[in-house]
């Protein structure tokens, strides 16, 4: 078949290799300019240099939206579009032009996770299994039928690191599996809707999201540190006034009650934070704060920064007043 494809960052580079590999004539390539977001520095095998390494008329846009695009895409006549990390939605008459339409490669295992950062997200909040799925695009954002999907299990210490790499090795054989079916005409009822009932959508992650707010329970603020793994942007919170990022935690084996973010006692080999909605009842788990990196990137082991107990980590550079610790 002729393809085109759209892709941006180490995802979509993984599919226009994929692509290469798979033995179809790859017409055209779409890709996104470098960007200097921080979540879009990461991760950032450049799909440009991989179509131009090849001779593949490629095009840079941040959005797809203009008459060039949609003539350069008729001017190539894919019989497909594959999408894969394409950070805009795609217009109607582009993802409907080609015969076969547009399959779309998604980090999530849908209808869960639609949108932005779903291995984060999906690890954030305790999922069991994170995956890829190909499916056909439609005015929706991640919404289309479904062809394939491709699961892993998260375990206990996974970070999002992991799970990236893991995930990320699902692509190729996903990229393949699809075409051949659509190629040979074997994906002919192998289309399944979704379930919108069950569908989630998230935003893209920002420096933000990555900021600990201490009245979650220990065990989720626990699983954000795993999600903010290196080389993401670290879980951080502020410990008078300056800011602290959260390099490794774990889940206290002892209950601590008092007020979020106190920082209590050790224990073993880090330092529990009081943590949770309900910290005041001393029935619940503190997080267990091992490794901390400071503004200057200096990493130290929890035991070694926190040279006393008492005072506060807290969500916002100005509470407490430094006074009041």
């Amino acid at each position: 078949m002729r393809v085109a494809m759209f892709g941006y960052q180490t995802w979509g580079h993984r599919t226009l290799q994929a692509l290469l590999d798979s033995g179809h004539e790859i017409v055209l390539v779409l890709t996104h300019p470098a960007s200097e977001h921080a979540y879009e520095k990461i991760w950032d095998d450049s799909v440009a240099e991989l179509a131009e390494k090849h001779d593949i008329p490629v095009l840079l846009r941040n959005r797809p939206d203009d008459e060039e695009i949609l003539a350069a895409v008729r001017e190539a006549r894919p019989d497909i579009i594959v999408a894969n990390n394409w950070r805009t939605w795609l217009p109607p008459e582009l993802f409907d032009l080609p015969p076969h339409g547009t399959l779309n490669i998604h980090d999530s295992l849908l209808p869960s996770y639609a949108g932005f950062s779903p291995l984060i997200w999906a690890l954030v909040n305790g999922e069991e299994r994170v995956g890829v799925t190909a499916h056909r695009m439609n005015g929706e954002l991640d919404a289309g039928d479904i062809l394939i999907q491709r699961a892993v299990p998260v375990g206990p210490e996974d970070t999002a690191t992991d799970l990236f790499h893991r995930t990320v090795d699902l692509i190729a054989p996903v990229v393949r599996e699809s075409l051949d079916l659509i190629a040979s005409g074997a994906d002919t009822g192998r289309w399944r809707p979704q379930d919108r009932g069950r569908a989630s959508f998230f935003h893209k992650r920002s420096l933000e999201d990555s900021r600990i707010d201490w009245t979650w329970p220990a065990e989720r603020l626990e699983r954000l540190v795993r999600a903010q793994s290196d080389p993401y942007p670290n879980a951080y919170a502020f410990h008078r006034g300056e800011r602290l990022r959260i390099v490794s935690a774990a889940v206290s084996e002892g209950r601590y009650g008092g007020t979020p973010g106190r920082i209590f006692i050790r224990e073993g080999d880090g330092v529990v934070i009081v943590a949770g909605p309900d910290a005041h009842s001393g029935q619940g788990r503190g997080l267990l704060v091992r490794r901390v990196r400071t503004e200057d990137g200096t990493e130290l082991a929890a035991t070694d920064y926190f040279r006393t107990m008492g005072g506060y980590l807290t969500s916002r550079p100005d509470w407490p007043r430094p006074e009041a610790f």
